[in-house]
């Protein structure tokens, strides 16, 4: 089997990848309708994986109020707010913002799964936001600081839904198929995208150029279906608070696509964040050689 924190490194790389092409495909599609699609094509491809293993569907209520939850919050608001903070950030500093994703992931892991955390996880969590603050801080104070706010607000919704997310797939990765799981969340979550898509605009406008269908099939596939699957998996073994850890990984590859991609510069400031932040996700995901209670045990109610 492998290593979990391999599988959350991996999955890591995977979301990097995921403002880079929504970027490359935004000029060709209508925001919500190239987030609809790209929810609905990873859902059917991860629903018919599971069939193809006979994984049953989820048997109890709780389940699929786990799964509701889930679709609503790491996919409906999740990629309203990543497909409209492309508008706003360049690819690199959108991926950097948001790895404050697993500060909020870890306080509402000790909240509602009664996660611990160490010292020096801590210290790393801490790490890593000085990190993020050093890379996207000379940005927002510049001039035209007020769209690149916006933009990290936008970020900010994206993976506030993400760690939310995290809590209810922690709690359905024992008892439901990860590939069934993941891809009932990702329906459940299109449908409101989708309506509000059919609403306010025109899905026909979608120009289908090469560039779109490499942009989308690589969100949907690889960004999507494969990352989400392995995701759970990894959540079966590991803490969301560690698992989610890793966020700290994406600053480097944020910056390194920014660079080497979108021309975004290289400064002193953002070197420094980087380096913060690799630090930080070693500390934060460094096993402990104890722990007092089960991350699967839910608080008592």
């Amino acid at each position: 089997m492998f290593d979990p924190r391999l599988l959350a490194a991996i999955v890591m790389v995977l979301w990097a990848s995921c403002y880079p092409l929504i970027t490359l495909g935004l000029d060709d599609a209508p925001h919500l309708t190239f987030a609809a699609l790209r929810a609905i094509i990873a859902g059917t491809v991860l629903i018919t994986v599971a069939g193809l293993k006979h994984a049953p569907l989820p048997r109890t209520p709780a389940a699929w109020g786990w799964i509701i939850l889930a679709g609503l919050s790491m996919t409906t608001f999740g990629y309203f707010g990543m497909f409209h903070a492309a508008d706003f950030l360049s690819p690199g500093l959108a991926t950097v913002i948001e790895s404050l994703q697993p500060l909020l992931a870890s306080l509402l892991a000790i909240v509602f799964l009664r996660e611990r955390l160490g010292p020096a996880a801590w210290f790393g969590l801490v790490l890593g936001i000085i990190g993020v603050v050093l890379i996207a801080g000379p940005r927002i104070f510049a001039p035209g600081g007020a769209s690149t706010a916006l933009g990290i607000g936008f970020v900010v919704l994206a993976t506030s839904g993400v760690a939310i997310g995290n809590i209810a797939i922690k709690m359905l990765s024992v008892e439901v198929d990860a590939a069934m799981a993941m891809g009932l969340q990702l329906l459940v979550g299109a449908l409101p995208i989708t309506f509000l898509a059919l609403v306010t605009e025109t899905p026909s406008a979608i120009n289908w150029s090469p560039v779109f269908i490499i942009s989308l099939l690589g969100l949907a596939l690889p960004g999507t279906a494969l990352a989400y699957w392995l995701w759970q998996t990894t959540l079966k073994s590991l803490d969301v608070s560690k698992a989610a850890a890793f966020s700290f990984l994406v600053p480097i590859i944020g910056v390194s696509l920014g660079a080497g991609f979108f021309g975004e510069p290289l400064t002193a400031s953002v070197i420094s964040g980087v380096i913060f932040a690799a630090i930080g996700v070693y500390l934060a995901s460094r096993p402990r050689k104890s722990r007092s209670r089960s991350a699967l045990t839910p608080p008592a109610s």
